[in-house]
């Protein structure tokens, strides 16, 4: 799985992404908590996407892919199969620069989620919950309306804008020893690590996953791509596999990948709230749980995590759930 030859993004195609985006995107604040630095024992910097429009870090990759566009290829507009966050992002780019977004959704899916499609203008097709059923049913809009698949991350712009938030996050702090984030499909840890690395290549980039859904774990380390099957974690952000695309990029770029388990994560996002008071997603404690389960590994260091976003089903949370 190791014989991707198309060309992987770089941190100067991160930078030029940011140009492009960056009069569309909240710039979201970095936040620090010296009560969470004592719990944890080393000095974290919150990236804190949960600020960014349609509540999470997709806004940015959504709306690179979306402004890349040729005038004539916009008017046709953008399609893809998503229930989450990314289809939430792609409708409201697409709804920015006046084009129209076709997104194939499960008909499982939450009804939080739908609204919240339909809310931001994207034109929303069901089918039945299967993979194939998606990529079939995307498969036809796309040849009745000519638009352009936007893959939620195995797509290049995809990758650069999702890396605006490291640049973001480099430029307001000086002198980070590691910058972590959660990995699912790979499209933000590769954003993550390739302007990380190549902008400041002493700085370690850690991915963090689920025990439950560890197949990048085993992906890197094996050198070969795991599906991800039937994952069973409450962080439903990061149940997909690794692409080719991503793959390569976290193999080449990313010093480690760390699991942990569902307990750390609800241990995690409650101290979050409790303690910073801001709402964060299980996904977004994956990289949180990292420092509290390996403690001598972060000692002393100074930690940027991107927290990825803040869209939680306040019907079902975890704590209440055990």
């Amino acid at each position: 799985m190791t014989d991707f030859n198309e060309r992987l993004p770089n941190y100067q195609d991160i930078e030029l992404a940011y140009s492009l985006i960056k009069s569309y995107i909240n710039k979201t604040p970095v936040l620090t908590s010296e009560s969470i630095d004592k719990i944890l024992g080393c000095i974290v910097f919150l990236k804190c996407e949960n600020f960014q429009k349609v509540g999470a870090f997709k806004y940015r990759g959504a709306t690179n892919s979306v402004l890349q566009l040729t005038n004539e290829g916009a008017k046709r507009g953008v399609a893809t199969h998503s229930s989450g966050n990314h289809a939430a992002a792609l409708a409201l780019a697409a709804k920015k620069r006046g084009i129209p977004a076709y997104i194939v959704m499960p008909e499982n899916a939450p009804s939080i989620k739908k609204k919240a499609v339909a809310g931001y203008g994207g034109i929303i097709t069901f089918c039945t919950p299967t993979q194939q059923a998606r990529e079939e049913t995307l498969a036809q809009i796309q040849k009745e309306t000519g638009a352009t698949f936007i893959h939620p991350y195995n797509n290049f712009d995809v990758i650069c804008g999702q890396g605006t938030a490291s640049l973001e996050l480099m430029n307001e702090i000086n002198s980070i020893d590691i910058v972590i984030a959660p990995v699912g499909g790979g499209g933000l840890l590769s954003g993550t690590a390739t302007y990380i690395k190549g902008k400041f290549p002493n700085v370690k980039v850690y991915g963090v996953e689920p025990q439950n859904a560890d197949d990048a774990f085993r992906s890197v380390r094996d050198k070969t791509i795991y599906p991800s099957v039937n994952p069973k974690t409450i962080a439903d952000g990061l149940l997909t596999s690794l692409c080719p695309l991503t793959y390569t990029i976290i193999s080449q770029e990313c010093d480690r990948i760390i699991t942990v388990s569902e307990d750390s994560i609800i241990n995690a996002m409650r101290m979050i709230w409790e303690r910073m008071k801001i709402i964060i997603e299980p996904s977004s404690a994956v990289p949180i749980a990292a420092i509290m389960d390996n403690p001598d590994d972060f000692k002393g260091k100074r930690v940027g995590v991107i927290i990825s976003g803040g869209n939680v089903d306040l019907d079902n949370l975890p704590w209440i759930k055990r």
